[in-house]
């Protein structure tokens, strides 16, 4: 179930929140009642934006590898295939 607490509850009820990410679940604040901002866990940030870091650093290492230049489609279907293999 999608947890949405008001910011404020960060200061007031921070170990409820703390627990509910400890356990895997974001928890989005609202400010006067309008989306503000995700609480999660490291590990689910991680899990999130550690393949688009992955992948940005092979389209680095490919770009200083490669002798010819690429077009953006061809990076990101070889990167794509590359991901795909996994």
């Amino acid at each position: 179930m999608i947890e949405i607490r008001p910011v404020s509850d960060l200061r007031y009820k921070f170990s409820e929140i703390e627990k509910q990410v400890q356990n895997g679940q974001p928890v989005y604040l609202t400010k006067n009642g309008y989306g503000a901002m995700v609480v999660m866990s490291i590990e689910s940030y991680s899990r999130l934006v550690d393949p688009v870091e992955r992948a940005l650093d092979e389209a680095d290492m490919a770009a200083r590898t490669d002798d010819r230049r690429m077009g953006h489609k061809e990076v990101f279907d070889k990167l794509r295939s590359r991901h795909q293999d996994r």
